[in-house]
C-alpha cells in the first residue's frame, strides 16, 4: 500500500493548502513520486483535468507542484455553492446533485466508497500521498459520517499532522482546544502539530511548543515563518487577491461578485509589475479611473446580475463605457454583458428570462449539460496563441459574436461590440499565456513585462518548498506516514 499522511487545520484557513503543495514541491525535490488528494472541497474556484472532470483550484496547484497533471481523483467531492444554504455536488469530477447544506449530511455515507475509491486509485505507483483535510476536526459536529478530516482518515487510516495558525491569535488555545473536544481514537490518530505564518524570530515561540506538548502530548514539526512570496501563487479564495500586494498603474478593477467563480483569470494581471487589480466589495462604486473593468466567471450568474444591479455597478459600468473604457467579461460576465438571459429549465431559479446589462449584442440560453474541455485558442487580434479552459452552463449567439476575437480549432470564439473596447469569452484562464497578456494589456495602454506566469509559479513553488525545508521537520513527517 502507498504510504499517506494527512495535513489537518486547527481551524479554517490556516494555509493547508499552501503546505500539502510546499510538501509535494518538496518530496518531489528528494526523489520520491508523490501526489495530492483532499476527500471534499468547498469552492468555486475549480479547474478542469485532464480527464474531463473538475476539481478545486488548490489541487490542481498541488498537483504542478508534484508534476503531475490534474485529474478528479484528486479532489472527489467537490461541492459549489450557489445559495447561502445550497451547493453543487461534484463527484469524481462530474454534477451528480444539488442539494440543501442541512440536506447533505444524508449524502455522505454515500460518497465515503467513492472517496475511498479515488484515494486508493490516486496511490497507484506513488511513493506516498500527501492528504489534505477540510474545516477543522475540532468541528465534533459534524463527525458522523465526515469524510473531510477524521472519518476519512479513520476509513483510509492515515495518520494526521495538526496545523495552526499563529497570524490571527490563540494559537495555543487552538491546538489544545482541539486536544480537548476530539474523542480520544482521533485525538491518538494526531502525531505531530506544527504552527503556520509566523511573523518574526520563530525562537520567541519556543515556550508556546513546549506548553502546546505539554498539553496534548503531541511532539512539535517546527514553526513556518509567514512566507512572503505566497501572492505569486495562485489565490485559492477571492480575499487573498483582495489583500494588498505590490501593484503598478495600470487599474483592472474587478466587482466582486456573491458567488464570484473561477477567479484564476486574475492571477497573471496582479502578477505583472505595472498592473494593479482591485476587487471592488459590495457597497463601494467601480472606480472612474479604472483601465479595465473586468467582470469574472459566476456560479449564479442570474442572482450576481441581480446583485450587480442592486450596488449600482450597472450604471458604473455604463459611465465608464461612455468615458471609453475597456470591458472584459469571461464566463458569466460575458454572460451579464449581453441582451439577455434564458433559463428555460429554472437552472438557476425559477423559469423565465431576465434583461442582462446589454453592452453586447447577444443572447445566452442556459442548458444542463455542463461543458467541460481545455481549450488551446488563438487571439484573431495578435496572432499569440492562448491556452485555456472552458467551465460553463449555455451557449451565447448573437450578432456581435460576428466580432469574436478568439478562434479555437475552426470554431470563433467569444463577441465584441463594435467599438471593440466591450469583450466577451467563455475561455478562463487566457491571461496565462503570456504572449496574448502582454499583447491585449499593451493594447489598453500598459507598460508590460516580459514575465513568464509559468515559471514564475514554479520558481515559487520551489522557494515554498526550500522555506518548509529550513522551518519544518519533514524527515520526521514524511517519516509519519504509513
Amino acid at each position: 500500500m502507498t504510504r499517506a499522511i494527512m495535513i489537518q487545520g486547527a481551524g479554517s484557513n490556516v494555509g493547508k493548502s499552501l503546505l500539502v503543495a510546499g510538501l509535494a514541491r518538496a518530496a518531489r525535490l528528494r526523489g520520491l513520486s508523490v501526489a495530492p488528494f483532499k476527500p471534499q472541497n468547498m469552492s468555486n474556484n475549480a479547474a478542469v483535468t485532464v480527464d474531463g472532470g473538475e476539481i478545486g483550484r488548490a489541487q490542481a496547484l498541488q498537483a504542478r507542484a508534484a508534476g503531475l497533471e490534474p485529474v478528479v481523483d484528486m479532489n472527489p467531492v467537490l461541492l459549489k455553492p450557489e445559495t447561502d444554504t445550497g451547493a453543487q455536488v461534484i463527484v469524481q469530477g462530474r454534477r451528480v446533485a444539488t442539494v440543501k447544506a442541512r440536506d447533505y449530511g444524508r449524502h455522505k455515507a454515500e460518497l465515503m466508497p467513492r472517496v475511498l475509491e479515488s484515494f486508493h486509485r490516486l496511490g497507484t505507483g506513488a511513493d506516498l500521498v500527501l492528504v489534505e483535510g477540510a474545516g477543522s476536526p475540532a468541528e465534533v459536529n459534524l463527525r458522523a459520517g465526515d469524510i473531510a478530516n477524521m472519518g476519512f482518515a479513520e476509513a483510509a487510516d492515515v495518520p494526521v499532522v495538526l496545523a495552526g495558525d499563529i497570524d490571527r491569535g490563540g494559537v495555543i488555545a487552538q491546538l489544545v482546544g482541539t486536544h480537548a473536544v476530539l474523542p480520544a481514537p482521533d485525538r491518538d490518530r494526531i502525531g505531530a502539530f506544527l504552527i503556520n505564518k509566523f511573523r518574526g524570530d520563530p525562537r520567541l515561540f519556543d515556550d508556546g511548543l513546549t506548553t502546546i506538548t505539554d498539553h496534548t502530548g503531541w511532539p512539535s514539526l517546527g514553526v513556518v515563518p509567514w512566507f512572503p512570496e505566497a501572492w505569486r501563487l495562485p489565490a485559492e479564495d477571492i480575499m487573498d487577491l483582495a489583500t494588498p500586494r505590490p501593484g503598478g498603474t495600470f487599474r483592472v478593477v474587478v466587482p466582486r461578485l456573491n458567488r464570484i467563480a473561477n477567479f484564476d483569470d486574475l492571477d497573471p494581471l496582479a502578477a505583472e509589475p505595472d498592473v494593479s487589480v482591485e476587487i471592488v466589495p459590495a457597497g463601494r462604486p467601480l472606480p472612474a479611473d479604472a483601465d479595465l473593468v473586468l467582470i469574472p466567471g459566476s456560479k449564479s450568474t442570474i442572482a450576481d446580475l441581480a446583485d450587480f444591479r442592486a450596488q449600482g455597478w450597472d450604471v458604473d459600468l455604463a459611465a465608464h463605457i461612455r468615458r471609453g473604457g475597456h470591458v472584459m467579461g469571461l464566463c458569466g460576465g460575458y454572460q451579464m454583458l449581453g441582451r439577455e438571459i434564458v433559463d428555460a429549465d429554472g437552472l438557476e431559479g425559477p423559469p423565465g428570462a431576465v434583461p442582462g446589462l446589454g453592452h453586447l449584442d447577444v443572447v445566452t440560453r442556459l442548458e444542463p449539460e455542463k461543458h467541460l474541455s481545455r481549450t488551446t485558442a488563438q487571439d484573431r487580434d495578435s496572432g499569440e496563441p492562448v491556452t485555456g479552459y472552458e467551465i460553463h452552463l449555455g451557449r451565447t449567439a448573437g450578432p456581435d459574436t460576428a466580432r469574436a476575437w478568439l478562434t479555437i480549432g475552426d470554431r470563433p470564439e467569444g463577441a465584441a461590440d463594435a467599438s471593440g473596447r466591450v469583450r466577451g469569452s467563455y475561455l478562463h484562464g487566457l491571461f496565462e499565456s503570456d504572449g496574448f497578456r502582454r499583447a491585449y494589456l499593451a493594447g489598453l495602454g500598459g507598460e508590460m513585462s516580459e514575465l513568464s506566469y509559468s515559471s514564475q509559479v514554479d520558481e515559487t513553488l520551489d522557494a515554498l518548498a526550500a522555506h518548509l525545508e529550513t522551518h519544518l521537520d519533514i524527515d520526521a513527517l514524511f517519516a509519519m506516514a504509513r
